[in-house]
């Protein structure tokens, strides 16, 4: 049921635009990353993860391609 859902809202540029901004997110983390101490790195790590597992669920590359000005 989470994948139609999903799918469903991939349809729509909004939830496009949420997405994109979880990608830019997870980008600030691997910056964040080049500038952390070694306690903060787990940290850190853990968040890109996440986002990372984010992006795969919502099928980031396929909503990219279908909104290209994002």
């Amino acid at each position: 049921m989470l994948h139609q859902d999903i799918e469903s809202m991939q349809n729509h540029e909004s939830f496009a635009r949420i997405v994109q901004e979880i990608k830019q997110m997870r980008e600030d983390c691997i910056e964040e990353m080049k500038q952390s101490n070694f306690e903060n790195l787990q940290q850190v790590s853990g968040k890109i993860i996440a986002y990372d597992s984010i992006l795969e669920l919502t099928n980031w590359e396929k909503i990219s391609k279908r909104f290209l000005n994002l």
